[in-house]
């Protein structure tokens, strides 16, 4: 009876509660500092397990992530610009944190300079930690460099086509 409660009851409770929280939360963040799009991606992904129309929005965004994921770590030149772009945010979170005092060029009262203290701080650097996974994962998944990629390719020809390790190395 318990179980029935549960499954009946709670869980579709549960998943529609997480699922718009990470969606509200997302859309926040995309004004606020924070992964927006990675929380609406996720608010989609958990909401797709109960409605149709979040697994239809799902298909395109997702497709969309892979492709740009790919493009992102395609050269060197693009990985390194995009570690030192999110250690360069996870700088700006530190001292947004360590709050240095309010330079001479600041116009406004002294009360807004950077607003939201170490709760900012932190939502900014664990953007800048999500942009590191983000940057790890797309390299071990897509980015292969060319000659390791063609090594990959002929291993997979090769086993399909059931050739042994020495039959490869006579070709």
């Amino acid at each position: 009876m318990v179980s029935t409660f549960v499954h009946v009851w709670l869980k579709p409770l549960a998943i529609n509660i997480a699922g718009w929280l990470l969606l509200v939360i997302g859309v926040l963040a995309l004004v606020l500092p924070g992964p927006g799009l990675l929380c609406i991606v996720a608010g989609l992904a958990v909401l797709s397990t109960r409605y149709r129309w979040a697994e239809n929005l799902m298909h395109p965004v997702k497709a969309r992530a892979y492709r740009l994921a790919a493009e992102g770590v395609k050269t060197r030149a693009r990985i390194v610009m995009s570690s030192i772009g999110a250690a360069l945010l996870f700088t700006c979170g530190l001292v947004w944190g360590l709050r240095p005092p309010v330079p001479g060029w600041w116009r406004w009262p002294e009360d807004w300079w950077l607003l939201g203290g170490w709760g900012t701080a932190i939502s900014i650097m664990g953007s800048a930690g999500f942009a590191i996974g983000l940057i790890i994962y797309s390299h071990r998944r897509f980015g292969l460099p060319m000659k390791a990629r063609r090594t990959a390719e002929l291993r997979i020809r090769h086993k399909r086509a059931g050739l042994r390790k020495t039959e490869r190395e006579d070709r």
